[in-house]
Parts: C-alpha cells; sequence; structure tokens
C-alpha cells in the first residue's frame, strides 16, 4: 500500500513517498488524519543534517489492530504518540500509546494532546494534593502552558499564569486562572509549586518566590539563554526541589494510554478546552514550520493529513 510522509532535513519540509509501517506485535497501523506541531520536533528539523520523518502527536483510525491482541480495535478512533516519525499517512504506533477518542472530539483537538497535554498533566502531578494550594504556570499562553492552566485550576489550586502581553488576558482568564502577572517580580505571595517553560535568568528569581519545601518544575527554556542563573544556598535555605522534566523519560514509567485517555475525558465533558491558533493542511507545513519558530502564534498548531 502506498504511504506519503513529511521528511526534514536542514530546514526543509517536504512530503515525499515513504514505506508502509511494518509493525512489531505489539503495534498498532493508523491512518493518520491529523498532526500536531511542537517545538522541539520542529526545531530538530531545522538543524539535523540528514533527513528524517519527525512527528510526536497524532490523531487517526486504527486500520490494523496490535497482532497481541491489546489496545484499540480496527476501526477505532485514536489519539496517538511517538516519539519520532508520526507526521505520515500511515504509521505503526505501540498499543500503549493509544487510547480511544469519544465521538464529540474531533481528530483536530485530540491531536494537541499527547506532547503538551501529557506534558502539562504530568509536572502538574508532581505537586501532589494541589486543593487550596498557589501554583504559577509561566509561559502559561503556549500549548503546555493553557494545558497547564486549567489542569491546575480544575486541582483546586489557586492558579497564578505568567504571561507577556495584556492581550492574552481574556483567554487565560477563560481558562481559569485566579491571577494573571506580567512579572514574577509581581507575586505577592509565595506558590507551592511552579510549572516553568522559560528558564535561563528566571530559574533563580522563581526558587525566591517558592515556599519552603515546595518545587519548580523545568521542563523547557523558551528564553534560549545557555544557563540557568540561580543560587544554590537559596534552594538549600528553602528545601526547595528543582525537578528537570523530560517527557521521554517520564514515559518510561507512565503508561500514554492511560493518561491521554484521560484527558480526551477531559476535553469530552468540556473541562478542558484546547487552544488552536492554526489549522491548516500538511501540504502547508513549511510555512506553519517557519511561523511557530518565529512565534507568530500561541497555543497549538494542527496539520490535517491528506
Amino acid at each position: 500500500m502506498k504511504n506519503k510522509a513529511i521528511y526534514a532535513k536542514a530546514g526543509k519540509f517536504e512530503i515525499k513517498d515513504a514505506p508502509y509501517p511494518n509493525p512489531k506485535y505489539n503495534e498498532a497501523i493508523v491512518k493518520v488524519t491529523a498532526v500536531s506541531l511542537n517545538r522541539g520536533e520542529v526545531r530538530y528539523g531545522f538543524t539535523r543534517p540528514d533527513e528524517w520523518i519527525p512527528g510526536w502527536d497524532l490523531a487517526g483510525e486504527v486500520v490494523q489492530p496490535a497482532a497481541n491482541g491489546g489496545g484499540p480495535q480496527e476501526k477505532t478512533r485514536v489519539v496517538g504518540f511517538l516519539p519520532s516519525g508520526g507526521w505520515a499517512q500511515y504509521v505503526a504506533v505501540p498499543a500503549d500509546a493509544l487510547a480511544e477518542l469519544p465521538l464529540n472530539v474531533s481528530d483536530a483537538r485530540a491531536a494537541t494532546l499527547p506532547v503538551a497535554g501529557l506534558t502539562a498533566l504530568l509536572t502538574i502531578s508532581k505537586g501532589g494534593q494541589l486543593l487550596g494550594k498557589r501554583v504559577l504556570i509561566t509561559g502559561a499562553t503556549g500549548g503546555v502552558g493553557t494545558f497547564a492552566v486549567q489542569l491546575a485550576a480544575l486541582s483546586g489550586a489557586h492558579t497564578t499564569a505568567l504571561i507577556r502581553s495584556h492581550n492574552d488576558e481574556p483567554i487565560i482568564k477563560e481558562l481559569g486562572a485566579d491571577e494573571i502577572i506580567y512579572s514574577v517580580d509581581d507575586a505577592k505571595n509565595p506558590f507551592h509549586l511552579v510549572i516553568d517553560s522559560v528558564g535561563g535568568e528566571l530559574i533563580g528569581k522563581l526558587i525566591n518566590k517558592i515556599v519552603p519545601h515546595g518545587m519548580l518544575v523545568s521542563y523547557g527554556n523558551s528564553s534560549e539563554q545557555p544557563e540557568a542563573s540561580y543560587t544554590v544556598t537559596n534552594m538549600y535555605r528553602a528545601s526547595v526541589t528543582l525537578y528537570g522534566f523530560i517527557l521521554f523519560g517520564e514515559l518510561k514509567t507512565e503508561t500514554p494510554a492511560s493518561a491521554l485517555s484521560r484527558l480526551a475525558d477531559l476535553v469530552s465533558r468540556n473541562k478542558l478546552k484546547i487552544v488552536i491558533e492554526k489549522e491548516a493542511n500538511w501540504t502547508e507545513i513549511q510555512q506553519v514550520a517557519h511561523d511557530l519558530m518565529d512565534r507568530r502564534f500561541k497555543g497549538k498548531a494542527v496539520l490535517k493529513v491528506s
């Protein structure tokens, strides 16, 4: 059977013929209908000298279930996660990385869930019981941030969002933030949990805004500053935990399917809103990739696979 995929090499993204997947015994073949873009995979596409197929997030329909009998069956609509190779018409996905989609969750919305949704869910979970506690989300208008604000609010936390522009206030308030700040210096009270995507010099300021025995979870470095800047003695004094979060490492102990099912259920019950800022056909990958890296839109970007 014919198959096509998006190949990336040194900043050039091109749809070309690709091998039809040959699944392992625990993998299902999925006909992909929508994929979501993440800055990490797009950045690799701009910098890697060798040709490869990117793609972490996908949604579609199972056309061949896993031979071991596990996971979603044929004709089941699913959302899935891959370490690479998801930007194709047909892909092989481990059954434990696929979750069935509720009828009222579209493929486009589902495709935003794997990397951004799982990162938000698992970073928020590092704070344990959050009912009544104070949580700060930096980069709150990003793909992960929009999910994290909502999940923190759903957990009963007093949720503060750190954003850059007053124009973003309406959407952040709609997502459930109790408080909005534009600089960490504006925070009047310390936080029990901080979820940070900015990194760099902000790390030091954030540590000073955390309660004793609180936690800072760092999952990104959008500041692109080479090193975080903080004083270790400040961490000792307040017994602050600094947790470096990498999704691929976390998924070695967390089954993607169960977490994706939880997220899809929240979307189905209108408890979790999806912020899609850009939706296009996958033939527009070159422009969308550039727009994403240039931060020309917030929220998530989704490509429809044809």
